[in-house]
């Protein structure tokens, strides 16, 4: 049992504690103990590095950038000060403009629809977890994230070419009607892009949400069956509100590589046909490098940036642990 006098002195260390925020503690005259200021300083020199190699790595370039995104500039000669003139042609030019819709376009295949089904699979996963077929069945559905963006995006336009697999499979059960090069029609080729996306992430979701049942009180869905719930009701009930964080992670992902899509558009289509699949990323490539204007691509990279944080930062606030 500790002493009267031990609790009180704890009490008035942490609110010293809580007052410094954190740091630590100074004596009078404004010094600070010895060991204390040197362990201090020790730990900033551990992340001294990670925070020299972030700073040059992602601060320095993203200051690059917002300053590139005020000139007129074609990346060699003189560059011309425009102020938000490339800002306003970015959503004033329906080119410009109709790239930030596609990618918005995708979140519905690279995340609403990568989650949903994930956690279907994962459920049933769940379910059939002492059998063999769960360890099959969870290789099966990740081994498309281990494959190589290019690979995919080669993969995928072979299956969905006129003569692919997918016609002829649609051929073979009586739909030839509907065939079509599907990265070639002005209608169906954000849609297929949009499946290949959804087949990738579709594996990193039901692993991550997996991963969040297995965490899960079995005692919750013990109560759940007594209240006389079945099947549907403890998926509703119990399972998705205490997968509230993994869901958030798998939103968070999978918008950002909707938003921020490059590779697998670019080997697929390259943003074609007639720009029905152009996205942000793809154009800032093409503006940058083909039709060197600097100033655009930066401007359209810097509004990405706002972008994707606009739409990840509230997820991350809803789906963060409450106390």
């Amino acid at each position: 049992m500790n002493s009267p006098t031990t609790e009180p002195a704890a009490g008035r260390a942490g609110a010293a504690s809580r007052r410094t925020g954190g740091r630590p503690p100074r004596l009078r005259g404004g010094a600070r103990p010895a060991g204390l200021s040197t362990r201090w300083w020790v730990s900033w020199l551990f992340a001294a590095p990670a925070l020299a190699v972030y700073a040059v790595f992602v601060l320095w370039p993203m200051l690059l950038t917002f300053q590139y995104s005020l000139y007129e500039w074609n990346g060699i000669g003189a560059s011309t000060w425009v102020g938000l003139d490339n800002y306003h042609r970015v959503f004033r030019d329906p080119e410009l403009f109709n790239t930030i819709l596609n990618a918005f376009r995708l979140i519905v295949f690279f995340s609403v629809v990568p989650v949903l089904l994930g956690l279907a699979i994962a459920a049933t996963i769940r379910r059939i977890a002492a059998s063999r077929l769960a360890l099959v069945a969870r290789t099966v559905v990740f081994i498309p994230q281990v494959i190589p963006l290019v690979a995919v995006g080669i993969t995928w336009t072979w299956l969905l070419s006129s003569n692919g697999l997918v016609n002829q499979v649609l051929s073979a059960i009586g739909l030839g009607g509907i065939t079509r090069a599907w990265l070639g029609d002005l209608s169906t080729a954000l849609p297929a892009v949009g499946v290949m996306g959804a087949w990738v992430m579709l594996g990193l979701c039901t692993l991550l949400l997996l991963a969040g049942m297995s965490k899960i009180d079995p005692a919750l869905y013990e109560a759940a069956r007594l209240d006389g719930a079945g099947p549907v009701r403890e998926f509703f009930s119990v399972t998705v509100p205490s997968l509230r964080q993994e869901i958030g992670v798998c939103v968070t992902v999978t918008v950002i590589s909707a938003l921020a899509s490059f590779d697998i558009i670019y080997i697929s289509t390259q943003g074609g046909p007639g720009n029905a699949t152009m996205v942000p990323g793809l154009e800032i490539f093409y503006q940058a490098f083909s039709d060197r204007q600097i100033g655009v691509a930066s401007a359209l990279a810097v509004v990405l940036m706002v972008l994707v944080l606009l739409c990840v930062l509230p997820v991350q606030r809803l789906t963060r642990e409450r106390p």
